[in-house]
């Protein structure tokens, strides 16, 4: 019989603590004054009780060693949990939403999806601001320890590449995954701190400049303005260009190169492929809008770098409307969001390790027709792809194709226009932010979107951040009979 007991204490903890993190927001209430004072300290009441109270009813099941079911189930159910008692603050306080915009928003931010239903942003308390920043900052280093701790070791979606990667080469320096959890978050914590300092040195405020370090180093994109980064000054555009490539690079890489090994880093096939993957689209770009729209180099340069990587990253920040560069650069940014970073960061999307896969799997496809008596391995950084793993990626490619199809056609069903259905479900399940078209484009928001979307768009973040498998994987019963 399935022991469900391991599964509510540590939900129980994590809602626990989750509520302690809210007496910070509750301070800057306190401090400015906004109002918000009682809302983050009631809403911390009823998590650490309602917590606290889960964990002690199933402390007995403590310190036991959890089984496959269980690790799939916890992983999904706090990306679950978490946001339904995050959304308290956002639903008892300012701005005064519904619950389902204030499940969509905890949820949007806890994924680091960053589609946002509040309007009017420079008007919300400074308390809902940093919650909103907290939340993106949360998830964006979950997400790392689950991809490093995890994902390798359940086998999902070709991430089993990397699992004799972050443990077993690792072994003489972090033999245990709690302590490279650890190592991953005080690298986090440290590329937190120099954003924000970085920030605050091309003139943000203090507050401005630690919010926008919480969502730009989860690949969020939660801004404290409608304008987003509009708002700010080309130095800071630069500075969040730089930490969103950062917050992008593989975190075992950055515990690897602290221990005094730069080579993996330098020679990591991700990390290469990502950042000339960068390079070749800024300079199209860039070219583009010199050529066709007669834009300043410097300006045409600095908006390409800044919104490229923002939407490849899956971040979410815009600069400016860049749907009104023309049709061109509005399908590549459809498209680019698609693709993500790479696989142990903070990033969202596919992962460009499974296109350099896919790619050098169809590359031995090719020789082999060229030369049918020839033997031809697909290989990955020097190594043959395993038949595991290459199935693994494909199955993913398909479920991630085959749901973002129901999803937009689901959308549809609610309404929506086709543009609207499509590039939002691409957005959600790529955890990407804004659409295409002018209700959930770059400078717009989901708040116009009809309540069954918002639900329908909630689930489709929560399947895009934990790569579709891990969740799909709980409604099979053979899974449950293993």
């Amino acid at each position: 019989m399935f022991d469900f007991r391991p599964v509510g204490n540590l939900l129980g903890i994590l809602v626990a603590v989750l509520g302690l993190t809210m007496l910070i927001p509750a301070l800057a209430a306190y401090i400015y004054g906004d109002g918000e004072l009682d809302t983050f300290l009631f809403s911390a009441f009823i998590c650490i009780v309602i917590g606290g109270t889960l964990s002690l009813s199933t402390s007995g099941s403590a310190g036991g060693k959890l089984n496959i079911q269980q690790i799939f189930l916890i992983t999904t159910l706090v990306w679950v949990v978490l946001p339904i008692f995050g959304a308290i603050p956002f639903y008892l306080g300012t701005p005064k939403p519904t619950y389902t915009d204030a499940f969509f928003e905890a949820m949007s931010g806890l994924t680091t999806t960053g589609a946002t239903v509040f309007g009017n942003l420079e008007t919300l308390p400074k308390a809902t601001l940093l919650w909103r920043g907290m939340l993106q900052w949360f998830g964006g280093v979950g997400i790392v320890v689950v991809a490093m701790a995890l994902l390798p070791a359940l086998k999902v979606g070709g991430m089993q590449i990397f699992k004799s990667e972050s443990f077993d080469t690792m072994g003489k320096v972090m033999p245990r995954a709690a302590e490279i959890s650890i190592s991953i978050s005080s690298i986090y914590l440290f590329l937190t701190i120099s954003c924000m300092l970085s920030y605050n040195l091309t003139g943000l405020s203090v507050f401005d400049a630690l919010v926008h370090a919480f969502t730009t180093v989860a690949t969020g994109g939660f801004a404290n303005y409608d304008d987003s980064f509009g708002a700010f000054p080309g130095a800071t555009q630069y500075v969040g260009a730089l930490f969103m490539v950062l917050a992008c690079l593989p975190f075992v890489r950055y515990v690897q190169l602290v221990a005094g090994t730069a080579r993996p880093l330098l020679a990591d096939a991700q990390v290469r492929g990502f950042l000339k993957l960068i390079a070749i689209l800024v300079a199209v770009m860039t070219v583009w809008r010199v050529g066709m729209n007669g834009d300043a180099i410097e300006y045409a340069f600095r908006t390409s770098l800044f919104n490229i990587i923002s939407i490849l990253s899956g971040t979410g920040y815009a600069s400016e409307d860049y749907q009104l560069w023309g049709p061109f650069p509005t399908m590549l940014f459809f498209l680019i969001g698609l693709i993500g970073g790479c696989a142990g960061s903070t990033c969202c999307s596919v992962k460009i390790f499974r296109y350099q896969l896919l790619f050098a799997a169809i590359s031995a496809q090719i020789r082999q027709i060229h030369n049918p008596n020839g033997v031809f391995k697909a290989r990955y950084e020097g190594q043959s792809i395993e038949v595991e793993v290459f199935s693994s990626v494909v199955a993913f490619f398909v479920m991630f194709i085959a749901t973002l199809f129901v999803v937009a056609v689901a959308l549809t069903l609610t309404g929506l226009d086709t543009v609207t259905s499509i590039s939002g479900a691409a957005a959600a399940l790529a955890n990407i932010g804004p659409g295409l078209g002018d209700t959930i484009g770059p400078v717009g928001s989901y708040a116009d979107i009809n309540t069954v979307a918002k639900w329908i768009l909630a689930v489709t973040m929560l399947l895009g951040r934990l790569e579709l498998l891990s969740v799909f994987v709980l409604f099979t019963v053979a899974f449950w009979r293993a």
